[in-house]
């Protein structure tokens, strides 16, 4: 059985919906139907990884005693990556 609701949409969203059903001769309800079918279907993502930053002194804002660079070189390389990546940013 359907049930009746009411959704608030930007209204031009709400045109573009209109225009592709009439275009696909269906009805509106048909295509927001169709869409939040394949939504729900959709296995969520995984949350993204989180950063593993190593500990900071409160003392002077450096690495926390006992740190070593020389332990934590993929650290080193994942922050070239990133720096190197906002670089190419600006490109775009």
């Amino acid at each position: 059985m359907s049930e009746r609701t009411t959704v608030r949409l930007p209204q031009e969203l709400l045109d573009q919906a209109k225009r592709k059903a009439v275009a696909e001769g269906r009805t509106l309800t048909s295509l927001i139907e169709q869409g939040l079918r394949l939504v729900v279907a959709r296995k969520s993502e995984p949350p993204p990884a989180r950063h593993n930053d190593p500990p900071i002194s409160k003392a002077n804002g450096g690495l926390a005693p006992g740190i070593n660079w020389e332990n934590l070189s993929w650290l080193v390389q994942e922050m070239d990556d990133l720096e190197y990546a906002e670089r190419m940013k600006r490109f775009e």
